[in-house]
Formats: C-alpha cells, structure tokens, sequence
C-alpha cells in the first residue's frame, strides 16, 4: 500500500511539474514573440530613412474646418504629408478626403472609429482596420499602406491585425500635443523644433493653434537643415 502511494505521488509530482514547464515554456515564448514582433515587424516610431528628412502626420477625426486652412499653408510651402482619417470621418467627408489625396498627400488608415484598439481583440481590431480600409478605398480608389492607432493605444492583437491587412503601424517620435487646452502656438513651435531631427514623425491634429504655428515650424525645421515630408519618405 505505502509503495503504491509512493509510486502515485511520484507519478502526480512529474505531471505537475511537466505542467508548470508547459505553461512557463509558453508564457515566455509568447513573451519572446511579442518582443520580437514589437520591435521588427511593421512599427515605427521614427523613419529609417538616409535623408535628412522629417514626417508630418495629422490624424483626423474632427476639425473638418480647419483641415482646408491646413492644405492651403502646405500648398504655399510646397509641402506633402501624411493625413490619418478614420473611416468614420472619411464617410462624413468625403469630398474634403478627395482634395486631400487629390493635393498629393498620403492617406493612412486611423481606424474606424476613434477608441482604444489596444483593449480590442484580434478580432474587432481587423474588422475595424477593414472597415477604414474599404471607406478610403472606395473615396480615393486604393487602400492605405499605413496604420496609426488611435490616441496610440494598441495591443499585440493590434499589430498583427494591421500586418495581416498589410499595413504598417505609425505612431510618433516628436507630439505637438496640440490638443490640450494650455497647447498655445508658442508652445507647440517649442515641442517641435527642440525635438525633430532626422527621421522624426511630427504627430499634429488639425488645431487653431497647431495652423498658427505651423508657419514657424516650416521655416525653422528648414533652418536646421531638415526636409519635410510625408511617411513612406523616411521608411526604407
């Protein structure tokens, strides 16, 4: 009886063990497997590029007003960048989308809806990445190649549904944070300048304050030798 108990304790001991191994093994491949997928698969946050050359990008979920007004300064500076729309957006505007990609600029995909996509799973993330998709798709007669997340929130299901709609995710290296009530033209022009240099993605929204220092922004990143452009300009 006891030799028994001794063989059947053994034999529970080894199962558990083998159990814990399994679950440590893939615990830390799965780790393993974001890591890498974080940090080489499709993510940016700056360019890599040769050039000595920035991005603008301006994700837009409101401020249809103030768009136009943006186009006409980047017109006068001769300048391409990379507009972020929703879908939803994209749907409500779509004549405004049109002159945008009609003026030369890149159309990314900023999601469906604006909300945190890092909450979301594989699943949701797709179909809210498709849905954008197919709305730009069907106003400017192609699908974007770029994907930036909402407020910058995403998750491993998140990357792996832009990848698998061939996308790759842009977030941002330099913020204008123009969005917050105390952001004044002063302050913006100051976020910008002090921290852009090659290869940098200038994250900005289509802001009162943002339009009035952006004049200033143009005129000083070219003083320190730096070019503007769009996205795909600093990614190899």
């Amino acid at each position: 009886m006891k030799i028994y108990f001794i063989k059947y304790r053994t034999i529970y001991f080894v199962l558990i063990s083998l159990i814990i191994i399994l679950i440590l093994s893939f615990l830390y491949s799965r780790s393993i497997s974001i890591k890498t997928f974080n940090n080489k698969d499709n993510l940016y946050y700056e360019g890599n590029g040769e050039s000595n050359t920035v991005a603008f990008t301006c994700n837009v979920d409101w401020g249809e007003e103030l768009v136009p007004v943006m186009l006409q300064i980047f017109e006068k500076e001769k300048l391409k960048i990379t507009f972020f729309v929703t879908g939803k957006w994209a749907e409500k505007n779509p004549e405004l989308l049109r002159k945008i990609y009609n003026n030369g600029h890149e159309i990314g995909n900023h999601g469906y809806i604006h909300r945190n996509y890092g909450n979301l799973s594989y699943k949701i993330n797709l179909e809210e990445i498709k849905k954008a998709d197919n709305i730009i798709a069907k106003i400017i007669g192609h699908k974007p190649l770029l994907f930036a997340p909402p407020s910058g929130d995403f998750s491993e299901a998140t990357l792996r549904a832009a990848t698998d709609q061939n996308h790759k995710t842009i977030m941002w290296s330099v913020d204008t944070i123009d969005w917050r009530k105390d952001s004044s033209r002063d302050i913006i022009i100051k976020r910008v300048v002090s921290k852009s240099k090659k290869n940098s993605i200038i994250l900005m929204h289509p802001k009162e304050e943002t339009i009035k220092a952006l004049p200033t922004i143009i005129k000083e990143l070219k003083n320190k030798g730096l070019n503007i452009g769009k996205v795909s300009d600093i990614l190899k």
